[in-house]
């Protein structure tokens, strides 16, 4: 009797469409050069602050559009199924996860938007997107009086800033979640998602 046994040959990976792949890669690393720019503005010479802040601007609404299309392009291409061994708890975490991950990368930048929209000079320096053209502050927003939009900045800076701190904890679920998928349970996870 042979030492070996011979296993079925393995179905192919269910992957992404190549666009949900370019998509998915493009935002992350739109937001992982977006958080070295947030992180890096204190420490950067006063010169290189605002223009470190207006590009963090410039790919906050970039991500905004790119996950808006994203999920358009989901709702009519339905993605490949998680694998039949997954337990079922694995496969609502994974469910909720994605869910909740598009909330907060959509939340980030709409916050952000507020936040710059209720800043003091917001009305005399105009944000453009990447230098390019003009985007414009929330009129609703930026038409208050001074003393509610100085309130509401502090607001939305706040949230803005927490709802980094959510993205920074689901990406790391993220990316465990997928490690150890890939190399734990031996599941082909990257393959699914492989440029």
């Amino acid at each position: 009797m042979s030492a070996s046994v011979a296993r079925p040959a393995a179905g192919p990976v269910a992957r992404y469409t190549r666009v949900a792949v370019v998509l998915h890669w493009l935002i992350a690393a739109l937001i992982i050069a977006n958080v070295i720019a947030a992180l890096s503005a204190d420490w950067l010479p006063d010169a290189w602050v605002r223009p470190v802040i207006d590009t963090h601007k410039s790919i906050g609404i970039t991500v905004l559009g790119l996950v808006l299309l994203r999920l358009l392009w989901r709702v009519s291409h339905v993605p490949p199924p998680l694998p039949a061994s997954y337990p079922r708890w694995e496969r609502i975490a994974a469910h909720t996860g994605h869910a909740v991950f598009y909330l907060i990368i959509i939340a980030l930048p709409v916050t952000g938007w507020m936040h710059d929209s209720a800043w003091k000079d917001a009305a005399t320096h105009p944000m453009r997107l990447f230098k390019l053209f003009e985007w414009p502050r929330i009129p609703y927003i930026l038409h208050l009086d001074p003393a509610t939009r100085e309130t509401l900045h502090g607001a939305f800076g706040a949230w803005h800033t927490w709802c980094g701190y959510a993205l920074y904890a689901l990406l790391t679920l993220h990316v465990g979640a997928a490690l150890k998928h890939q190399f734990i349970d031996k599941q082909p996870e990257l393959q699914r998602m492989g440029l």
